[in-house]
């Protein structure tokens, strides 16, 4: 039984320590007879019984049943209980008072001498959850040494009783917030004064029943209040008994409030199967009720917060404690029908879930017995077959090895595994690669010319190096895989010339970008260990496009990212090797895959980024962006006819004019790409069919008027006021014809043939459809729309780049610089001015967001120029005594580099020999201390840069004259390029005035 009653209490209440009914039958009650009725009517019916009193037995009449629990022996013939039940005969009066002696007293029975009231000053047990009601177990776990020692020692002295208090909650905290480990340490570690601070003054005489380790059970007796405090450790207080307020039991209220709390708790009971369990397991010893105990009991078995309990416990009247107790038992009962409503949604949505799949599984049953239909791992199996059965022959044979073990063991395989969910799309993945399945490729060198150049204006560099792939394909009647890498600024058709190159091979397209890539897995595939595995991006490539032989672009291969799942840069290794890639292993497949056929197109921005090992492996092109001149042929010839057909506007309805795009180029789209270009022409025809349409609505209205109008005499009256304006209007130039002056002819007509009244009719029908066919005419007939360097602003708005020439003629201490930038060239100038002289006071000032690398060839530059200036002009002393300043606008844009040395010498000495340079001269070049020319890079982007400005000589370092003879002769035209490998060619080219 106290097995039983432990159980049930740990049920109740899981997370605190819920304290357990201890009842008190009468010797002779119908529960103790054995009666075959319910024992939840029983408990129900005593409880009702409560009201009505009991004429079989003396009123006063009262037992308590003690739980024997510290049997030394297991049977009780030696004078010790285990486990059973010991009665004790008390009184009414004394129900929360002493035990009297028992007629057959035993060691089981605790001693009751002294009295209860006896005890007035007691061991303070703090309770961290629930208060404790009289009449209740409570099992508690005590850390304290010293208190459990108290504890064991009270114990033996044939004195177990404690107070035991419930804790108060910190100050500050929220009582409703379930506490953590954390504030259980803080509340075990409270001792002495602290503890007491921390103790409701209203607590529970408890008997000390049993001690096993560190718990302790407690038995409630009767109510305490701490008065003063003894000693502090452990915590002794004083303590006074106190009791219940007289009270009147035939009062109907409390007769009333009783009777409800009682209808309440049996509603709760049938519903709540852990409070029936509770109740039933003391069916037997219920006895009989007062109203106090009524009201602690159902406070002690609700599941109402400490507070509560301990409001309840506090209070000693016993019509406000019913009151109290009957708010508890009616929250229990709101919460009762809140979880009913809940478990009844809950079955309704799994019985439903349970139904479908029941009749799902009859039907799969029943089709596979009629015939209809296999079981799930038959018909995979057979799918599975049929797709390797017609490609059978191209499938290497270890690979096809691997497949049929694979399909073995599928059928070894539960379906409801795990394991089986993965060979299904281990095997949907090896079956489905196109295994030796090629495209027919096109060597039709001819052919993809024409493709190239239909697609692309310029890039004669990507596509010659297509042609010789092309060329050495059909020589060799196969063609090979190839890595190549476009390198350029944004906007110069990196990306869509891929589709280009596959649409003149004849080869399936398939384009990735790996940009800001961080995940090895997403080049290499998963391990098919983890949940949600998939191959890599290659063997996708190869699902999606159906042959083995695509044209893979990767795009943005110069911005790979790196992070903790590894290093995609190296993982592409393998990749973008021909020697590696014709037995790529793929982490997910786990079986080599031959990727020597795929042409590889990588495109980047800069290639500074790529690892150097990757970078040796790709054939990389140059795509330095387009001048002016390609960039009219572009929007010509692609741009503005792809955008006319986008906006629905036909090609006779709009005139761009050459001087409109050439102004739209120069000013507003400097950059090397034609991306922004693209987008200035969508917003100009995007513009113009808004100016279409509203024509087009406007001219649809007034038609409608000319068709549904009425001849009413007040419309004729209108009209003619109208007519004489428009009359004027036309007399100053105004030819314009409306609705409105059609309906002015009908009403002059009409009025004019007064004298002829039969044939108004018909003379006005005849005015009508004229009118009418004229507006039609005017109608079908679209004005034309003219855009022009005049107009161009209300398309576009205002210009965002002017003139890059910031000097017609360039002062002394000023030179034009050429630059290279991500988005192509750049003109750049250097200024120098003087801010003092002075004996001695020789220095340099920088500015303008220089780099390192540019401050130490400004540090070069002067030097340089102090010897240079010594030579032409020994007496002059100007760097020596001079402090000077150099500048790089703009200021706001960070400029680094080697190339501007010899920009930076020019400018010192034309300050300090007070001589401009040539105009329409740009210079750039690396110069060392002793005057040598070293070569630079982006010569292209430069040329074009210098073109834009409108500059007609060119100082190029001798060392990229071949990269200049290679440029296309549009770029070169009209320029006068100068190559020199010393500084003193440069000296005499820039102060030559005869040119000045």
């Amino acid at each position: 039984m106290l097995k039983l009653l432990s159980s049930s209490s740990r049920n109740l209440h899981a997370h605190i320590a819920s304290p357990c009914l201890r009842a008190t039958p009468a010797p002779n009650s119908a529960g103790a007879s054995g009666s075959s009725s319910s024992p939840l009517l029983r408990a129900i019916n005593s409880i009702a019984e409560l009201s009505r009193g009991s004429s079989s037995r003396h009123p006063n009449s009262f037992r308590r049943v003690f739980f024997c629990s510290d049997s030394s022996s297991s049977g009780g013939s030696d004078g010790t209980c285990s486990g059973e039940l010991v009665e004790v005969a008390l009184k009414e009066d004394d129900s929360d008072g002493d035990a009297g002696d028992s007629s057959s007293s035993s060691s089981a029975i605790v001693s009751t001498n002294p009295k209860l009231e006896d005890y007035l000053t007691v061991l303070a047990l703090p309770l961290p959850h629930r208060p404790l009601f009289p009449g209740f177990y409570m099992p508690i776990y005590v850390k304290d040494p010293k208190l459990m020692s108290a504890l064991q020692e009270a114990r033996k002295r044939q004195a177990p009783y404690a107070g035991a208090f419930l804790l108060k909650d910190e100050p500050g905290s929220d009582p409703s917030v379930v506490s953590g480990s954390d504030s259980e340490k803080s509340t075990d570690s409270l001792k002495g004064k602290d503890l007491y601070d921390r103790l409701h003054e209203v607590g529970t005489l408890a008997q000390i029943s049993t001690i096993q380790g560190d718990q302790v059970v407690l038995v409630g007796h009767r109510r305490l209040r701490i008065t003063e405090m003894v000693s502090e450790e452990p915590l002794t207080v004083k303590v006074d008994h106190i009791k219940d307020k007289p009270y009147n039991k035939d009062d109907d209220v409390v007769k009333a409030t009783s009777f409800e709390v009682i209808s309440t708790l049996r509603d709760v009971l049938k519903s709540i199967s852990l409070w029936r369990d509770h109740v039933q397991t003391y069916t037997q010893h219920i006895g009989d009720f007062t109203y106090s105990r009524l009201a602690d009991f159902g406070a002690a078995i609700s599941g109402a917060n400490k507070l509560q309990c301990q409001e309840v416990l506090e209070e000693l009247d016993v019509h406000n404690r019913l009151r109290l107790t009957l708010e508890l038992v009616k929250k229990e009962m709101e919460i009762t029908k809140l979880q009913e409503s809940i478990a009844k949604a809950v079955e309704e949505k799994i019985g439903g879930e349970q139904k479908r799949y029941l009749l799902t599984e009859q039907l799969k049953i029943i089709k596979k017995e009629l015939g209809l239909e296999t079981d799930d791992k038959t018909a995979l199996s057979e799918k599975f077959r049929e797709r390797i059965e017609g490609n059978k022959e191209h499938i290497p044979a270890p690979i096809l090895q691997v497949i049929q073990e694979e399909l073995t063991k599928l059928q070894l395989l539960e379906a409801s595994s795990s394991e089986f969910n993965v060979t299904r799309n281990y095997l949907d993945w090896l079956t489905v690669l196109p295994w030796g399945n090629y495209s027919d490729e096109n060597f039709d060198v001819l052919r993809a010319q024409h493709i190239l150049d239909e697609d692309h204006y310029g890039l004669s560099d990507v596509k010659e190096r297509i042609l010789e792939f092309i060329a050495v394909g059909k020589l060799r009647g196969t063609a090979q895989g190839k890595i190549i890498c476009l390198s350029g600024p944004p906007g110069v058709g990196k990306t869509s010339i891929g589709k280009s190159i596959a649409r003149a091979l004849n080869r399936k397209f398939f384009r990735f970008s790996v940009g800001g890539l961080s995940d090895v897995a997403e080049i290499k595939g998963h391990r098919r260990t983890y949940i949600g595995a998939m191959p890599g991006k290659m063997v996708q490539c190869l699902k999606n496009v159906g042959t083995a032989n695509p044209l893979v672009l990767i795009d943005e291969i110069d911005k790979l990212g790196k992070g903790h799942s590894g290093d995609p840069a190296s993982a592409m290794l393998e990749l973008l090797d021909p020697e590696q890639n014709a037995n790529f292993l793929d982490h997910y497949l786990d079986v080599p895959i031959d990727l020597s056929k795929v042409l590889f197109v990588c495109t980047a921005n800069i290639v500074d980024t790529i690892p150097t090992p990757l970078l040796d492996r790709m054939e990389v092109i140059t795509i330095a962006g387009y001048i002016t001149d390609e960039k009219m042929h572009i929007a010509r010839d692609y741009l503005e006819k792809s955008t006319r057909d986008a906006c629905g506007i036909k090609p006779g309805q709009v005139d761009v004019t050459d001087a409109a795009l050439l102004a739209l180029i120069e000013s507003y789209c400097r950059e090397a790409g034609v991306r922004n270009l693209q987008k200035q022409i969508e917003k100009i025809y995007r513009k113009i069919s808004l100016q279409l349409v509203r024509k087009g609505v406007r001219g649809v209205s007034e038609a409608q008027i000319l068709e549904n109008g009425k001849a009413s005499e007040e419309k004729v009256d209108n009209a003619e006021k109208i007519s004489s304006e428009s009359i004027e209007g036309n007399v100053e130039g105004q030819t314009e014809v409306t609705v409105a002056e059609a309906e002015v002819v009908l009403a002059e007509s009409s009025s004019d043939q007064d004298s002829y009244p039969t044939d108004q009719s018909t003379e006005s029908k005849d005015s009508l459809e004229t009118a009418e066919q004229e507006e039609s005419e005017s109608t079908s007939t679209v004005e034309k729309v003219l855009v022009d360097k005049s107009n161009l602003t209300d398309y576009v708005g205002k210009p965002v780049f002017h003139a890059e020439r910031m000097y017609d003629q360039t002062p002394s201490g000023v030179v034009m610089g050429l630059a290279w930038t991500a988005m192509g060239g750049s003109t750049l100038y250097i200024e120098t001015t003087l801010i003092e002289q002075g004996e001695g006071k020789g220095a340099l000032q920088l500015t303008g967001q220089l780099g390192d690398v540019m401050k130490e060839s400004a540090q070069i530059a002067h030097t340089y120029a102090r010897v240079a200036l010594r030579k032409e002009e020994p007496d002059n002393h100007f760097f020596a005594n001079t402090k000077l300043h150099l500048h790089v606008p703009a200021g706001a844009t960070p400029k680094d580099g080697p190339s501007a040395g010899c920009t930076m010498i020019t400018s010192m000495l034309s300050l300090a020999m007070k001589k401009p340079v040539r105009k329409d001269l740009a210079m750039t070049g690396e110069v060392t201390l002793t005057g040598k020319i070293l070569p630079i890079g982006g010569v292209k982007e430069k040329t074009i840069a210098a073109r834009r400005s409108g500059v007609k000589t060119i100082i190029f370092p001798e060392a990229n004259r071949r990269d200049f003879d290679e440029l296309s002769p549009q770029v070169k035209e009209g320029l006068d390029v100068h190559f020199v490998d010393n500084y003193s060619q440069v000296y005499e080219l820039a102060f030559d005035n005869d040119q000045n």
